[in-house]
């Protein structure tokens, strides 16, 4: 995602700088294991495999965490993300959630950062009759997926949150949908893979992969090539930009969020959980911002803000929590969701050797971080690939009929 400033400070939004290799000096020649993005998807299976003893290296095009990594929510939401036909999703998510507060501890424990973890849970809500009943729907597919999720009444929900509408008419709470910080989580893993010993370039583009005998053995930079046993494709929404060689065909384009990031007072009210309506989720963080997203939007790689985007957000927002008209706006943005032809992601050997892909998160990157990690980790040391993983390969774009398990769904 591309931070857009139009006249409101970005200051706040964005995370503590850090300092990058990014010289013809200090390229690394030769590494095991060489990783194209620096998002959290790249930087925490680079961190993983530098936790393994791997020498390892990570590659940006810009800087490292300044795309959708930083712009996103941070939401760990599986329950609440769930949707008929999302099973396989569903599963991987969860598994990734319980991932995640051991995840959560070796990161910090390696950075000495905080992720900005926070474990209040989530609140569904409706708003109206007609909300209700698809809240209902909802609930009972969740229960009948087996999910840790509660039923509560307005009063119940609002005796939670009391800042909410009077007018909340329903609410799921699922408890174990948590968040992190985004703005916290890329200092923190780029911390923690520095004391691993693993390097990380930014504003270095990868132009092509190095191929020998039909296998890749390293990546060709504007600084020169690094050559490297195994590559690993975590470039996101720029996974169909031309990287890969012919015949390797990523099915991930952008799908296009605007948010925006309020202060919150204690005299325009302090929401604690994580809230979803029908038209936005508002995500509180542990500094008093108050983050609002994201719309859903098939324009390319347009990231203008536009005053439609703009007005659906506060009109979302005002929906649920009327105090929030007299919160400042600290900071708007744009940017783009890597999202594969069934919503879910790739975690994937190709047919070229020593190649693997992961990408196409859509909006779960960060939810599915651990899990990602720990599969690549997985296929890099030659462990076992489970029959879950597997659904999420590559090759099932290749059948004549994508198997909509693997689904997720959409907003």
């Amino acid at each position: 995602m591309l931070a857009r400033d139009i006249g409101i400070s970005i200051g706040k939004r964005l995370a503590p700088a850090f300092t990058i290799d990014a010289s013809e000096s200090q390229l690394p020649t030769k590494v095991d294991v060489a990783v194209i993005g620096g998002g959290v998807v790249g930087l925490s299976i680079t961190w993983r495999l530098a936790c393994r003893g791997l020498i390892v290296a990570v590659f940006d095009r810009g800087r490292v965490g300044a795309g959708t990594s930083l712009a996103a929510t941070g939401m760990l939401a599986a329950a609440a993300e769930h949707e008929p036909g999302g099973e396989d999703l569903l599963a991987l998510g969860l598994e990734s959630q319980a991932l995640w507060p051991k995840f959560r501890d070796a990161v910090e424990t390696d950075s000495g950062f905080s992720l900005g973890y926070r474990d209040e849970g989530t609140l569904l809500i409706a708003l109206g009759r007609d909300e209700l009943d698809r809240l209902r729907f909802r609930f009972e597919h969740q229960k009948r997926s087996g999910l840790d999720v509660y039923w509560l009444s307005g009063n119940e929900a609002r005796a939670l949150e009391p800042g909410l509408r009077p007018g909340v008419t329903g609410c799921v709470l699922c408890r174990h949908d948590h968040q992190v910080d985004p703005r916290q989580l890329i200092p923190a893993l780029v911390g923690a893979l520095r004391a691993r010993a693993g390097r990380l370039i930014e504003n270095c583009p990868v132009s092509a992969l190095d191929l020998d005998g039909g296998r890749v053995v390293g990546v060709i930079t504007k600084y020169g090539l690094c050559r490297a046993k195994t590559v690993i494709a975590a470039t996101g929404v720029w996974s169909a930009d031309g990287l890969l060689p012919s015949g390797i065909d990523i099915p991930v384009r952008p799908i296009k969020g605007q948010s925006l990031a309020l202060r919150m007072r204690r005299q325009t009210g302090m929401l604690q959980y994580v809230v979803w309506t029908e038209q936005v989720h508002l995500a509180p963080k542990d500094d008093g911002q108050l983050i609002v997203g994201a719309t859903m939007e098939e324009v390319g790689f347009n990231p203008s803000i536009t005053a439609g985007g703009m007005l659906a957000l506060l009109d979302g927002l005002h929906r649920a929590l009327p105090s929030s008209e007299e919160m400042e706006i600290e900071a708007i943005w744009s940017g783009f969701r890597p999202t594969s032809d069934d919503d879910a992601p790739i975690l994937s050997e190709t047919s070229i050797p020593g190649l693997l892909v992961a990408t196409g998160h859509h909006r779960n990157g960060i939810l599915l971080a651990p899990v990602t990690a720990h599969i690549i980790e997985t296929m890099v040391t030659g462990g076992p690939i489970s029959d879950l993983t597997r659904r999420f390969g590559l090759e099932r774009f290749c059948q004549s009929k994508k198997p909509q398990a693997a689904r997720g769904g959409r907003k």
